[in-house]
């Protein structure tokens, strides 16, 4: 499955688990009420999204002039494309990482770390920011936006019900059946949400590694980019906001424990394995996928 077809799926069924669980629990007025506030949050953060994420980053702007070699890259990358330029940033922290944000491609932005400018050669560079223009192409901001959205309203919806709100706890005492379906929402709803925004995250990464690569023409420099990010994350701590680290191109608090392991932990991850990242891109080379 593409993963554009698998973000539509998952997407479709974050709508549909919320649409179920509005009706267990709270009927359509409960879910309604329970969308409208999720809306009203998440779309505000939505339209602030760069200013938060570079605030909580502690990026600086680049004065034009001070790294010509990103914003080469950058500007010619974006003509290619057919987008703006985007606003330019750096974070300097030692940790090589990139992230892109902004909710659209009028108002995006990228920063990249000082450690990812000293680690990486041009091309590798080219492949990092061609990943993160890709994010802005693809409106990811928005697509994240919208599964946190239905994922908070989620929230909202069995939380209502866990402090009886909106009448439920009245209706389901006459229904012994719909008491038990009740509450095993009240607990699996939004774990199974956040485990399908996870999904969502992971396969928004691993198309802005395709797409990335396509616009460069070059999957080799973006898998060698991701080894040389896995042994940097991994290795050099960079303290981020959890909220905003699914934004870099590799799992900035890995250095902290996060993304570590498989299995179950896998499922939480934000970001897929790079070494599952890397072996799609060497695919993608030798013309395999």
């Amino acid at each position: 499955m593409s993963n554009n077809l698998k973000t539509a799926g998952l997407l479709g069924l974050l709508g549909g688990l919320f649409v179920v669980v509005g009706g267990l629990l709270n009927g359509t007025q409960g879910a309604a009420i329970a969308l409208v506030i999720a809306v009203l949050f998440n779309f505000a953060v939505y339209f602030f999204s760069d200013r938060l994420a570079l605030a909580s980053a502690r990026a600086k702007p680049i004065e034009p002039g001070t790294l010509p070699q990103v914003e080469q890259i950058v500007s010619s990358l974006a003509a290619r494309e057919g987008i703006p330029m985007p606003r330019l940033y750096v974070i300097e922290q030692a940790q090589p990482n990139a992230f892109a944000t902004g909710r659209n491609p009028s108002h995006a932005a990228v920063a990249v770390t000082r450690g990812i400018l000293e680690l990486m050669t041009p091309q590798e560079l080219e492949g990092v920011l061609a990943h993160e223009l890709s994010h802005v192409k693809n409106r990811d901001i928005l697509i994240s936006t919208i599964a946190a959205t239905i994922g908070a309203a989620l929230t909202f919806l069995t939380r209502m019900m866990m402090f009886g709100g909106m009448g439920g706890r009245d209706r389901e005492s006459n229904n012994p059946l719909g008491a038990i379906l009740g509450l095993v929402a009240l607990i699996v709803a939004p774990l199974a949400a956040m485990l399908i925004q996870m999904g969502i995250s992971r396969a928004r990464e691993y198309q802005a590694d395709r797409s990335g690569a396509e616009i460069t023409g070059s999957p080799l420099a973006l898998a060698s980019a991701l080894a040389k990010l896995d042994a940097g994350t991994r290795n050099i701590p960079m303290p981020v906001n959890p909220a905003v680290s699914q934004l870099f191109i590799a799992d900035p608090l890995m250095a902290f424990g996060g993304g570590r392991g498989g299995g179950i932990a896998k499922m939480f991850a934000t970001h897929p394995p790079i070494a599952d990242r890397v072996a799609r891109l060497e695919e993608m080379a030798s013309g395999i996928r």
